[in-house]
């Protein structure tokens, strides 16, 4: 793969010297940068994630993205063109955040190149990363219609004036596994249709499969006569011995081929449709997900360690999510609005006894309001609500003291359970000052703003912090009582160049 991107990137750069190209080269990006003091032993973020809006509940951001133009086309021309992409992007500022701007924390997130009216007029051929989306929800900042971002491979896209296309292959190993690399062959695809200037639908999917690899620990794998309940726990090694006093650990079963093929997949869809009076447009998105197979985890007992196997085990995992956002112009010139709603439902059909974010309900809803003082002067208000259900058992703590109970007030110090309540519900509020230089919009940029905001949460302590977590630290680091609210305040800077 990597020696046919270099020939692709090579022979284009042959044919660009035929050629003098003004500005070859471009460049642009995204920031977002905060100040937010925590005085109730916080990280500087509202809440736990961006359910609950994604204003206050993020860190600091940067990114770019170059293009470098190999080939350039006459406007107008169907003749040949191609260009190189690259993005990088992190979520580390110094002073704003712990790691205080460590290129740790920054990646190239894509580097591609494509060329186009290669074998027919309006196709693109894309090869080296992948990523194709139909919109975003930007009170979230989600993006539940994606594919492909996690694929590298070879692409190519059909631009009509109604319809685009893409039909992608490539591999999806390196980006799910890391250093525990197997291939994951992956084949994706999506259509989009304007359907005039009012209405666009489409859809796609994904399928990515693990061939199994004799011989290679990473491969797809599982270790005989696992019980849910001991994987679950963490003591599997603990129960061999137990049941096997004799053997040992040097008799741990080996692991054998799963009994299944692994394989994962999602399908997405979306509709969009607007320009109807105070409705500018409307972003409806849904997915359908089945998550791969995960691969192995280090068992310990007594100061010894096994590998193991899990792939029947975590095969059987789902995700559905539905999101919509939609954006108004209440009154021209001087109100406008988005109103948005997520809902997701996650599952693991093969854990029925552990409380965990795998087995859960979540719902919320977020409106916001920008009222314009002046063309550069703006005041907004959002205002977010959120439902978490665990569909296992308790997963919250909704008191200081509750890490010592469970159902029933029994504790349950080995795992299946942890705090005293299966739900969790939380309302965000924001307020504050906006200048946009350029001038109106929810969505212009760049913004400087100065916000306060908080947060009422069933839990306790509902947000990133260093209170106790664990039974050895309750005595040493004992919070005063209950903590429902959070309150922030944060001047912050965001900004598209």
């Amino acid at each position: 793969m990597k020696r046919t991107l270099f020939l692709f990137v090579v022979s284009a750069g042959w044919a660009a010297q035929a050629q003098a190209p003004d500005s070859r080269f471009s460049a642009g990006g995204y920031f977002r940068v905060m100040a937010r003091p925590d005085f109730q032993g916080g990280n500087g973020r509202l809440g736990y994630w961006n359910l609950y809006g994604r204003l206050m509940n993020e860190g600091p951001y940067a990114a770019l993205e170059m293009k470098l133009d190999l080939l350039q086309a006459p406007p107008g021309t169907n003749e040949i063109w191609a260009s190189l992409h690259a993005r990088i992007e992190g979520g580390s500022v110094n002073a704003a955040d712990p790691f205080n701007g460590s290129f740790l924390f920054f990646r190239l997130s894509q580097l591609y190149a494509r060329a186009g009216n290669i074998i027919a007029p309006r196709l693109v051929w894309q090869l080296g990363t992948q990523q194709y989306y139909f919109g975003d929800l930007g009170l979230y900042d989600f993006r539940p219609a994606q594919l492909l971002e996690d694929t590298i491979g070879l692409s190519v896209r059909y631009l009509g004036d109604r319809v685009d296309a893409l039909l992608a292959v490539g591999d999806s190993g390196f980006f799910n596994r890391s250093t525990q690399y197997v291939p994951f062959l992956t084949v994706g695809g999506a259509v989009r249709l304007r359907l005039g200037d009012y209405v666009e639908v489409g859809g796609g999917g994904q399928l990515a499969v693990e061939p199994l690899i004799v011989g290679n620990r990473f491969s797809s794998y599982v270790t005989p006569g696992v019980s849910y309940e001991d994987y679950a726990r963490k003591e599997v090694l603990r129960r061999y011995l137990e049941d096997n006093p004799m053997g040992g650990v040097d008799s741990f079963p080996l692991p054998a081929p799963a009994t299944q093929t692994s394989l994962s997949y999602r399908v997405v869809g979306y509709l969009g449709f607007g320009k109807l009076g105070p409705l500018k447009w409307n972003n409806l998105f849904a997915r359908y997900q089945r998550l791969h197979p995960q691969n192995f985890y280090t068992d310990t007992w007594q100061q010894q360690a096994v590998q193991v196997y899990t792939a029947d085990l975590s095969r059987d995992r789902y995700v559905f999510n539905v999101g919509d956002e939609a954006q108004l112009q209440l009154i021209p010139e001087w109100l406008d609005a988005a109103v948005a709603f997520f809902y997701g439902f996650d599952r693991d059909f093969a854990n029925t006894i552990q409380a965990s974010e795998a087995n859960r309900t979540y719902v919320s809803g977020v409106l916001r309001l920008q009222l314009y003082l002046t063309r550069v002067v703006h005041v907004l208000l959002e205002n977010s609500l959120a439902e978490e259900r665990s569909l296992n058992g308790n997963l919250f703590r909704s008191n200081y003291d509750s890490i010592f109970e469970s159902t029933g007030g029994q504790a349950d110090s080995r795992g299946l359970e942890y705090g005293d309540s299966p739900v969790r519900r939380t309302w965000q509020l924001k307020t504050g000052v906006v200048l946009n230089p350029t001038g109106r919009g929810l969505y212009t940029r760049p913004s400087i703003r100065l916000l306060y905001g908080f947060q009422y949460s069933t839990q306790h302590a509902a947000f990133g912090n260093g209170f106790a977590t664990r039974l050895d630290q309750y005595d040493a680091f004992t919070p005063t009582g209950t903590i429902s609210w959070h309150h922030l305040v944060s001047l912050e800077a965001e900004g598209w160049f």
